[in-house]
This record gives structure tokens, sequence and C-alpha cells, in this order.
């Protein structure tokens, strides 16, 4: 857990960079969610909602890069990146395997990235509790 905390700038910019990867649904709409799903909705309606949906993510990823140099606003962000994360992840699986094979490696790094702010937290709580 020492190695998370004192890498955690890291794994935030490397977080962060990933997840700002999703401008790409801001920007092409229709491809990203051909890319990230294999399917796509039509309508402008489906472009509103997928161009917010790519920015929202996109500016989560930007959080996770902001709060690398300022420590005191990483417990907040941590926790709204990693539920925000955590809600596609469920909204995903509560599907089946419909979209599992395509965003299966988009989980999986979630996952992984939500253990870690997890371990963060938790190791910054110890740390305070016991000083």
């Amino acid at each position: 857990m020492n190695w998370i905390i004192a890498n955690m700038k890291w794994i935030m910019i490397v977080s962060g960079a990933l997840t700002c990867t999703m401008i790409y649904a801001a920007i092409a709409p229709q491809a990203a969610l051909r890319t990230t799903f294999g399917a796509s909705l039509e309508g402008p309606l489906a472009e509103i909602v997928v161009r917010n949906w790519g920015a929202l993510i996109t500016l989560v990823g930007g959080m996770l890069i902001y709060g690398t140099h300022h420590p005191p606003v990483r417990p907040l962000l941590l926790t709204v990146a990693g539920l925000s994360k955590l809600i596609f992840i469920g909204l995903v699986v509560a599907q089946g395997t419909q979209y599992l094979g395509k965003v299966g490696l988009s989980i999986g790094i979630d996952l992984v990235m939500v253990v870690l702010f997890i371990a963060y937290l938790l190791g910054m709580r110890r740390a305070r509790s016991a000083a």
C-alpha cells in the first residue's frame, strides 16, 4: 500500500490520460460507439447524449490529472472518478455478455484503477489515524 501512496501522482496521470481518450466520443460519437460497443445509436438526440457522455468522461480524466498537483483534493477526485467507473462497469455487466466482449479490456483497466484509488484512500486514512 505504501507503494501506491508513494506513486499516486503517476497512477493518477496514467489513469487520467487513459480516461481522457474518451474525448473521441465527444468528437466522433458514432465512430466511438462502434469502436467501444460494436453498435451505434442514430439520430440527433444520440449525438447530443454521446457527445455529452464523452465530454463528461474526459472531464473526469482531466480532474485526475489536476489532482496530481493538488493533493488536498485527491480524495474527492478519486471518489468521483472511482464511482463513475464503477457505475460504467455495473451498467455493462448488467447487460450480460452483449457488450462484455467489446468493452472487457476497458472494464478491466477501470477496475484496476478503482482498486488503486480505494487502496490509496484507505492508506491515507490509516496514515492520518496513525498520526
